[in-house]
């Protein structure tokens, strides 16, 4: 009877789970008919210090804030996807079409991998992924490979308080494939020479990444996020530090004139703390044109066509128009439930919306 039940049952479907320096996200998404419903969504506050720069420093604790997330929800479940945040490299290169796959496995394991890494090979978790075949100028045919790459360290903190939680970990991944699987019809409406720049505001960095046919070609994070904003903010006004960062949600970044050289002129009623989120707003649309002109330069025959802003910070009002202005790009935020089609049992704000891109993403890979 047993092995018949067995041929039946479906295997129960894990939980998406996101790790962040303030908080776990928990999200459990069910097929509804055609359609997707988000079943239930959690979150924990995380203690300073547990979690630092897309590294785990104190198992326990994480793994304690993971089980709470999960009693909160009252989700009994064993099985788990997660995300490391922006400390993994990617790469996409070009190897000889004619290996066959123990070669193509052998080559970008170990030879080419150890060219891309800035940490020596055997300190790397490195997968890879065959995309599709082109020719070259020379006219050999090529494949290109989806190089990803993690410092053992990292993800090995990750398997330790997966299991410290009680849970089995399916897959580990990185968050910008995450978000790119919960935008995926989004980015289809760009052609395969358009570029979408998606900017994932996070806690304590902002994560870049340049999107071609749903891949990231490249990625790069840099350590301005809601905290440094909220930071400023709050030294402007002579306010307490605070990691509650959820004053950012309520506020608007002013449509300012730019000056010649495109950097934000600061009316006289403009008042020290607007000014002081404007400061570092700029500092990121700068590290933005940086990473974009990196990307261009690289030889690439490509445009950037669009910024996709996601991550708690895309939730500041009118931060779509600041960057436009500031790159003279299209841009527009993310609204992850919407671009899901999710249906959903309690509503959810819409300042809350955009960091829910990455816990979704993984969510959909549970399905």
């Amino acid at each position: 009877m047993n092995s018949l039940k067995s041929l039946f049952s479906r295997k129960a479907p894990g939980v998406g789970v996101e790790l962040t320096p303030e908080r776990v996200n928990v999200a459990r998404l069910r097929k509804q008919g055609q359609k997707l419903k988000l079943e239930t969504l959690a979150s924990a506050e995380i203690p300073e210090g547990i979690f630092e720069e897309g590294q785990i420093i104190d198992t326990a604790a994480m793994a304690d804030a993971i089980r709470s997330a999960l009693t909160e929800s009252k989700l009994r479940v064993k099985r788990a996807t997660t995300a490391v945040p922006g400390r993994a490299i990617t790469r996409v290169i070009p190897v000889p079409a004619e290996l066959d796959d123990n070669e193509l496995r052998e080559m970008v394991l170990n030879q080419e991998a150890s060219l891309y890494l800035p940490f020596p090979r055997e300190e790397a978790d490195v997968d890879y992924q065959k995309l599709g075949f082109f020719v070259d100028e020379d006219g050999i045919e090529k494949v290109q490979v989806l190089l990803v790459a993690v410092k053992k360290e990292v993800t090995d903190a990750y398997m330790e308080t997966f299991q410290q939680a009680g849970l089995n970990l399916d897959v580990v991944e990185t968050s910008s494939f995450a978000l790119i699987r919960t935008i995926r019809e989004q980015l289809r409406q760009f052609t395969p020479q358009e570029a979408a720049a998606i900017v994932d505001i996070q806690f304590e960095s902002t994560e870049i990444s340049i999107v071609v046919d749903g891949i990231p070609h490249f990625s790069r994070t840099v350590p301005i996020g809601t905290f440094q904003i909220q930071s400023a903010l709050s030294r402007a006004m002579n306010l307490p530090p605070t990691r509650n960062t959820e004053l950012l949600q309520g506020m608007t970044v002013p449509a300012t004139p730019m000056d010649s050289m495109g950097a934000p002129q600061m009316a006289g009623g403009t008042n020290p703390g607007t000014a002081a989120m404007l400061r570092v707003l700029g500092e990121l649309s700068d590290e933005l044109r940086r990473s974009i002109d990196f990307y261009l330069n690289q030889g690439e025959d490509m445009e950037v066509a669009q910024l996709l802003l996601a991550g708690p910070g895309s939730a500041i009002g009118q931060l779509d128009e600041f960057f436009a202005q500031r790159l003279s790009l299209p841009a527009s935020p993310i609204d992850p439930i919407e671009a899901l089609s999710l249906e959903l049992g309690d509503d959810i704000a819409e300042a809350q919306r955009p960091g829910l891109a990455t816990v979704l993403g993984l969510g959909l890979r549970e399905v």
